[in-house]
């Protein structure tokens, strides 16, 4: 057995932090299951004009194969077309990589194709197991809410789901969704992320603010994710003048870079210096995985007030850190804070609500213990000796073949 993993999402040397929760997860499936990964990227005509003269970060040149941690991971060119004809992205993903595919299946045994996210890497995964006569998995995580409303990429989204051999998702709320859709209960499994021990731990609260340069006897919040409209920033900064008026000495930590989804860095600083916030508001920058610890210890309460998350690792990192989380009631979020010793869960756009959350969670007396000890329940350990056996099973079946 070998698998093919398939995702547009995945670390690479230029985007050392995009898609971290693919690869943790399946660089330990590779410790039971040899595999190799396509991570394909975007390309379109034109695009280093973009970079040049009006986007900067705009889809970067990416190496087109590397070795990560003894595993071959391979970016190709996909055609895709930036902002239009979002429907053309999982077929002409497919046609893109079937060459390398074919080249993978023929000299190295490919078995299974397993891919991540529905669109289009799903529907790609479809296209690819019909064409090289492979079985292949879905594991839905949080753009399936989306694809679900728009009709092309529905139907597509439908045929790929309806024809593989599992799908996964990282939360119950995904799952029902699929059923919604018509998916077969016995089809859909939920397999949440997990949380890497080795990186998630808590470090001394005294020693990280002063090596961070933040005031012993603040009140310190933080956010950590890509500086995009979804994750919230904005929605955090824009009740900062009222808290600070209840915690004067209330500050409040971004950490996070710009990514495919944006970089609105610019934007946010606007927001801080308007509201009159600036001094209060510190971005860091995008940070090292194995560092983050030192700043989520430093803080006194994490906050994402997000638009959508299908299952977001950055809950349990806080948490493995003693972190108690305010969130907004979208996604998978209630399955993950499913406690009020965990943290308070808001309705999205619902700014008081936020602004009265956030300042009760900074009164109050946590169990950080018990908060610790429920991140480490969730380690990827945990989770990954489940996965393994579905996907062997996936391939052992006798008598499967693509639909």
């Amino acid at each position: 057995m070998k698998l093919l993993v398939l995702s547009r999402v995945f670390p690479n040397a230029v985007q050392p932090t995009y898609g971290l929760f693919v690869r943790e997860r399946m660089f330990r499936v590779a410790q039971h299951i040899p595999l190799v990964v396509v991570a394909p990227v975007a390309w379109f005509p034109g695009q280093g004009l973009i970079r040049r003269f009006w986007k900067p970060h705009f889809r970067p040149p990416i190496p087109r194969h590397e070795i990560q941690d003894g595993v071959d991971v391979y970016h190709p060119p996909f055609l895709c077309i930036p902002g239009v004809m979002k429907w053309t992205d999982g077929p002409f993903l497919a046609l893109s990589i079937l060459p390398l595919v074919r080249r993978l299946k023929r000299e190295q045994g490919i078995t299974a194709i397993d891919s991540h996210f529905i669109y289009p890497d799903g529907v790609a995964a479809w296209l690819l197991g019909r064409w090289v006569k492979l079985p292949w998995t879905i594991t839905l995580r949080g753009t399936l809410l989306r694809i679900s409303r728009t009709r092309v990429c529905r139907w597509l989204s439908l045929h790929a789901m309806h024809g593989a051999a599992r799908v996964f998702s990282v939360s119950d709320d995904l799952r029902r969704l699929a059923l919604e859709m018509g998916i077969p209960s016995e089809k859909v499994q939920v397999m949440p992320n997990g949380i890497n021990l080795d990186y998630f731990q808590p470090e001394d609260r005294e020693t990280c603010r002063r090596e961070l340069g933040l005031p012993q006897k603040a009140k310190i919040m933080i956010t950590v994710g890509g500086l995009n409209e979804r994750k919230g920033f904005h929605r955090v900064i824009e009740q900062m003048p009222v808290l600070l008026e209840q915690h004067p000495d209330l500050y409040y930590l971004c950490v996070g870079g710009g990514g495919p989804d944006g970089n609105e860095l610019a934007w946010l600083q606007g927001l801080a210096k308007e509201r009159g916030v600036s001094e209060r508001v510190h971005f860091t920058g995008a940070i090292a995985p194995e560092r983050l610890r030192f700043y989520y210890s430093a803080a006194d309460l994490f906050v994402l007030a997000t638009r959508f998350e299908g299952w977001a690792n950055v809950f349990l990192e806080a948490a493995a850190c003693g972190l108690p989380t305010v969130t907004t009631r979208v996604g998978g979020n209630a399955e993950v804070i499913h406690a009020d010793w965990l943290g308070r869960l808001v309705e999205l756009g619902d700014g008081e609500a936020l602004r009265d959350a956030i300042s009760e969670a900074l009164q109050t007396q946590w169990d950080r213990q018990a908060i610790i000890s429920y991140a480490r329940e969730n380690r990827w350990e945990a989770r990954i000796s489940t996965l393994v056996e579905r996907l062997q099973e996936m391939v052992n079946r006798e008598g499967r073949s693509p639909d």
